[in-house]
Formats: structure tokens, C-alpha cells, sequence
């Protein structure tokens, strides 16, 4: 199989006739079936695959130029669409529905030659932490298969991590790439509100989805944020300007020394972190300082209202957007009959809809309601508005903020299956780059004592993805660098 590295260099091996693109899908799709156990993926597209990796090999034999991303092989979040494939979220409510238009992210992926190889598994209408809410059963983390990898987006983190793909898309809506990249010991990028389309990408929470990235190099993530962030009028909550800059030159676009970092007290300490969690990101620290960065502790005393907010205005937002599906359509219709049509829509949305799906969808219906609004909806939008007047003040003071991913590494299947809130609070320090709209990556720095990889967590400004690329990068090469002998 062949071993990649990066797609600047697999783009040189092709062109030298070190391999072809045949060969390497070959390779990936014999490392998806003989990682079958892991399920990560809910479908292949394997004659599709080989196809158009045989019509590049002949574009490139007939002397054609190669296109940002020819023969790259991505695996698809299933709940982003891919024109003729199907698409169902993880959920019995869409089963055997079939997308009948590509994703803007997706298509602009096509566009530049990206081989499209599969749709990944995760948590049903990306609504959990562990991708353990899915209707095709849990996918397993490579590093340790009695543990999640996190979730939603646990499939496509786990193609990364068990190299059954070069890279993969994935949706971030409080945290769904950055905690799998964590989990997984990969990177995982979450760009800012608004840099990548949401046209094509099943809703959860409108006002907080963003297609996300997992890779293991910050080279190949910036390239593939670089095609998928031009601005797209089929989205109108999308940037409407271009980017100022190339992602991928973000080495010469960025200043590359004296960057000030900050973090935040109240994370560092907060009582959930674990010690050798804690001891890493203070490393970190110590290393930024003694480059010559400025770091320094700030007070963040809306740690406590983050998490409840953001599951107050996601709940509402997704009562809203799943009362779609009704059955009538498509997607799943009940068998049973039914007396009269509010009783056929709550047989097709009992059967259809997974518990974590039906649990949120009744807390949003519950702040939405009319004695609740003001008591739970409304304060959780002044929050929001609090910590957006925050992420201003901060950043006109600092270039960046570190914070871990996660409370702990991963943990094991059905740990907290019996307690949903310790689930949503280990969303603790992501949701906040998600409340306000800000790119945010995780790296993967580090090994817990237990064997688990963790990471990293770094977030810009808004609109700053360049300088967040450009400090992942040289953390990325710190750490290289000091693994040497």
C-alpha cells in the first residue's frame, strides 16, 4: 500500500511514476475492509473510486496538469450530501435516502480532482460526543478499540487515524471535529462561522454547523480549507469576500515570531481536567514563553453558563430543523396504521428518530415554549452576546488562545451511558469557539500515561484562519523537533 505523507509529496510521486492512482485507491479500500471491525465507514464507493482514479491516471498519461487535489482520497461525513449517494445522518428517519445534489463543499472537492471514497459513521444527526448515538452501531477508536472516539464526526476522524484515507470531511457544531481529532491523535480543523458553505449539510443547529477537517499534516488541511472557502451565494450566512490570502501560503503570510497567546484560568484549573491534561497545555505554555511568544493567564468567568447555553440554542435550533421529517416525503414511514395524521407523524418520528435525537428535540421544543422562552432561550442568546463582547475584548489584546479539547482522554463504551448531562459537559471548553463563531484546531501533542493520544486546542479571531494555521504548523514542527534524539 502506498505510504502517504503529503499531498505535495504523493503529487510528486505520481508525477515521477512512483505509483498511480489506481494502486493507492486500491490500497485504501483493501485498509477499509480489513478495518471492517472499526466501522467507520456506512458505505464504500469502490467501482466509483477506481474509476476516476483510472480516468486521472489517463488524464495525467495524456500530459495534463494535475488539479490542487488530484486522485486525493477523502472519506464524507453521512450528513453531507454527494449527488447520487446516499445520505441519512446515522438515523433510521432517512434510511436508503438518496441525496439528489452535492454539497458546495463537496463539489468544489470534485472540481479539483479529489476522489470521493466513502460516507463515515457518526452520531445520529451529529447530535453526541462518543458516536455511540447511531443507528449503524458505534465506531470504534483505532488506538483502542474498547474506547470512543468521540463524536459526532468518530468515523471520519477514524479513517484518518487508520489510514483508510488521506483526509476527511467532517461537521463541527460544538465541538464534533476538534474532541475526534483529540480522541484520535489527529488534526481537526473548525474554521470560522461562515468560511466554508453550509449548502448540502444536513442541519442540526444552523447558526452553529460548520464543515470541519481531519488530516495529519497542517499543509494538506490548510489545502483542502484553501479549495472549499470560496464564498457561495447558495449560503447566505457565508463570508462574502474572499480570503485576503491563500490558505496554503500561510508560512509567508503570517508573522512568524512574537505572537501573544493567552489562556484562560478558570479552564487551566477547572476541577475536570485531568492532571496530565493540564500538565501538557502548561508545557505548552512554557515552550510558546521560552520562543519568545508572549503568554498570558486571563479570567473567563462565563465557564459555567457556556455549556448550558450552547444546549439551550442548539435543542431549539434543532427542534426546529428536524421537524421535516415526517415521513410523508421520504424517509422512514411507520407500518402501523394510524388513526389520524398527528398520530402517523409521531409513529414515523418514534421509529425513525434515535433517543439522544428524540431528547433533544423535546428540551428545544420545551425552552421554545411559550411560558419558557424568556427563562431559557432568551438568556442563552444574552450569553451568547456576552461571550461575543468577551472574544472581542480578547482579541484585541492577544493573537490567540490555548485551551485543551477535552475534560479527559477518551473513555469507554458505555461509561456514561447512563448519564447524558456528564456527556454534555465534557463539551466544556469547544462549544465556546462555536457560540461565537470562531476557527479553532486541534492538534495532536501529546500521549496520556493510559496510552490515549490528546491535543491541543488553539482559536483565532474571526476571519483569522491564517494566523491559526500558521501557529498549528509551528507548534506541529515543535514537537517533531523535540521527539528527535
Amino acid at each position: 500500500m502506498y505510504h502517504f505523507k503529503t499531498i505535495a509529496r504523493y503529487h510528486q510521486d505520481l508525477q515521477q511514476g512512483n505509483t498511480n492512482c489506481v494502486n493507492v485507491v486500491e490500497g485504501y479500500l483493501a485498509a477499509i475492509d480489513s478495518a471492517k471491525n472499526l466501522n467507520a465507514f456506512v458505505e464504500v464507493f469502490k467501482e466509483e473510486a477506481l474509476q476516476k482514479a483510472k480516468l486521472l491516471d489517463d488524464q495525467r498519461k495524456g500530459g495534463a496538469a494535475l488539479k490542487k487535489l488530484h486522485g486525493v482520497v477523502i472519506a464524507i461525513k453521512d450528513v453531507i450530501c454527494y449527488e447520487g449517494h446516499k445520505v441519512t445522518a446515522a438515523s433510521g428517519i432517512l434510511e436508503n435516502f438518496v441525496s439528489q445534489y452535492s454539497a458546495s463543499a463537496v463539489q468544489l472537492l470534485l472540481d479539483e480532482d479529489a476522489i470521493i471514497i466513502g460516507s463515515c459513521n457518526c452520531d445520529e444527526f451529529a447530535m453526541g460526543s462518543s458516536n455511540e448515538n447511531s443507528v449503524y452501531g458505534p465506531t470504534l477508536n483505532a488506538a483502542n478499540t474498547a474506547y470512543i472516539p468521540g463524536g459526532s464526526s468518530g468515523g471520519s476522524a477514524v479513517a484518518v487515524q487508520a489510514n483508510m484515507c488521506m483526509l476527511s470531511l467532517g461537521t463541527d457544531t460544538g465541538g464534533s471535529v476538534r474532541q475526534p481529532a483529540d480522541f484520535c491523535g489527529i488534526i481537526g480543523l473548525k474554521p470560522g462561522y461562515g468560511t466554508i458553505s453550509r449548502y448540502g449539510l444536513i442541519a442540526y443547529a444552523s447558526s452553529f454547523d460548520q464543515v470541519g477537517i481531519f488530516g495529519k499534516t497542517v499543509s494538506d488541511v490548510a489545502l483542502l480549507l484553501e479549495v472549499m472557502s470560496k464564498p457561495d451565494e447558495l449560503d447566505s450566512t457565508m463570508n462574502t469576500e474572499a480570503p485576503a490570502h491563500a490558505f496554503t501560503n500561510y508560512a509567508a503570510s503570517a508573522k512568524s515570531t512574537g505572537y501573544r497567546f493567552c489562556y484562560f484560568r478558570q479552564m487551566i484549573s477547572h476541577p475536570s481536567l485531568d492532571r496530565e491534561i493540564a500538565a501538557g497545555i502548561i508545557a505548552t505554555i512554557n515552550a510558546l514563553r521560552k520562543a519568545g511568544h508572549v503568554v498570558e493567564e486571563q479570567e473567563f468567568e462565563l465557564l459555567d453558563y457556556i455549556v448550558p447555553a450552547y444546549y439551550v440554542l442548539t435543542t431549539a435550533e434543532a427542534s426546529s430543523n428536524l421537524s421535516r421529517y415526517d415521513g410523508i416525503r421520504y424517509g422512514h414511514r411507520s407500518k402501523e396504521a394510524a388513526e389520524d395524521l398527528t398520530a402517523f407523524y409521531k409513529q414515523n418520528r418514534s421509529e425513525g428518530f434515535g433517543m439522544e435525537v428524540k431528547r433533544r428535540i423535546m428540551l428545544g421544543t420545551f425552552v421554545l415554549s411559550a411560558g419558557y422562552y424568556d427563562a431559557y432561550f432568551n438568556k442563552a442568546q444574552q450569553v451568547r452576546k456576552m461571550l461575543v463582547e468577551k472574544t472581542a475584548l480578547i482579541f484585541s489584546k492577544f493573537d490567540a488562545v490555548i485551551l485543551p479539547n477535552s475534560p479527559t482522554t477518551a473513555w469507554k463504551f458505555g461509561e456514561k451511558d447512563k448519564d447524558p448531562i456528564a456527556v454534555y459537559l465534557a463539551d466544556i471548553f469547544t462549544v465556546f469557539a462555536n457560540l461565537t463563531g470562531l476557527p479553532a484546531i486541534s492538534l495532536p501533542l501529546f500521549k496520556h500515561s493510559n496510552g490515549l493520544p490528546f491535543g491541543l486546542q488553539v482559536m483565532t479571531n474571526k476571519k483569522d484562519e491564517l494566523t491559526l494555521l500558521k501557529i498549528s504548523d509551528e507548534l506541529m514542527q515543535q514537537v517533531k523537533a523535540a521527539a528527535k534524539p
